[in-house]
């Protein structure tokens, strides 16, 4: 007997269904049976926008999702007390496995300084990710053209040059001047540093001439330095940048060097698995031409390191931090 339209109409459905379900298994998930290319994962960055922080975590997250490594990230500003608030949170947040961090030394330091218990030494470390020289950057019409006319200034009254960094004492953007008072033969409890929070506070800070230089990575003002509403007296690596027209330090005859550095932190407690799976998947990111673009096009240095030598470079920052607030007689 010919089956009537009615008596095919099931099976039409049922093969309708079939189809679609082979098509979405097809080609909704392209890496791995586990869909961890379409895996939605979290990260907060300790700082404004406009920060390093900021600015190193929006372009990993960028990159991740534009190469497919990972599904969409939602990143959110976690602002206060120098990064400690979003260490804390951090956490807090224990054994949960779709969350990261961007952080770096200025988080260590802020820890120390705010006297927090909350300590990057508690979190699960994933990867450091760059290092990034600091600049010292002055308005267009500062009446120091040079490093040498800062110097100069500083030296013969230490009170009369004010100085502003993105991050809280013990940050980069602190211990820099610091140090570079005490290279220069300047007592550094005698330096007159101002915190903002990030890199947009203190460029408004620069360009409303509320302070007189600048300490911070020279990726964060790449706008205002392109448009001359600022400049860049020196940078404090071993050598010069490709796009920054500045000397080194060492070339203008101050004897030191300074790097900051960022990477990438998870919560404690998460299992060795999805420790492995954070690891993959920025391991896999810093092969892509999507991040030797961005590490070129911000001036960073590629300082990619993960596992034992990762917590055991953070290790010692800690120790490098405590050691030199202490001498400071901030921790």
């Amino acid at each position: 007997m010919t089956p009537t339209r009615r008596t095919q109409r099931p099976w039409a459905i049922l093969a309708l269904a079939l189809a679609a379900a082979l098509t979405l298994s097809a080609c909704g998930v392209t890496r791995g049976d586990d869909g961890e290319a379409n895996r939605r994962v979290s990260m907060y960055i300790p700082n404004s926008p406009g920060g390093g922080y900021d600015l190193t975590g929006r372009a990993a997250a960028r990159v991740l999702e534009d190469a497919d490594i990972s599904g969409r990230f939602e990143v959110t500003n976690v602002i206060g007390a120098g990064g400690t608030v979003a260490m804390q949170r951090l956490l807090n947040e224990r054994g949960v496995d779709d969350l990261v961090m961007s952080m770096g030394l200025g988080v260590v330091g802020a820890t120390y300084t705010n006297d927090s218990s909350a300590r990057v030494s508690d979190a699960t470390p994933i990867a450091r990710l760059i290092e990034d020289q600091e600049a010292l950057i002055v308005p267009k019409d500062s009446p120091f053209k040079t490093i040498d006319d800062l110097v100069e200034a500083w030296k013969a009254d230490p009170q009369s040059v004010t100085i502003g960094g993105g991050s809280s004492p013990g940050g980069p953007d602190h211990l820099f001047p610091m140090q570079m008072a005490k290279t220069v033969g300047i007592d550094p409890k005698q330096v007159k540093y101002i915190v903002y929070d990030g890199g947009g506070p203190l460029t408004s800070a620069l360009l409303g001439k509320k302070i007189d230089v600048g300490t911070s990575g020279p990726s964060e003002f790449e706008g205002q330095i392109k448009d001359g509403s600022l400049r860049v007296l020196a940078v404090s690596g071993a050598e010069r940048l490709d796009n920054i027209d500045a000397p080194t330090l060492k070339e203008s005859g101050v004897d030191m060097t300074f790097v900051n550095w960022r990477g990438i932190l998870a919560p404690p407690g998460i299992s060795d698995e999805s420790r492995d799976r954070l690891v993959e998947m920025f391991t896999e990111m810093h092969q892509t031409q999507g991040w030797k673009d961005a590490i070129k096009r911000n001036g960073w240095i590629d300082s990619f390191a993960t596992g034992e030598e990762f917590a055991t470079f953070l290790a010692e920052q800690d120790k490098r931090v405590e050691t030199t607030l202490k001498e400071l007689g901030l921790a």
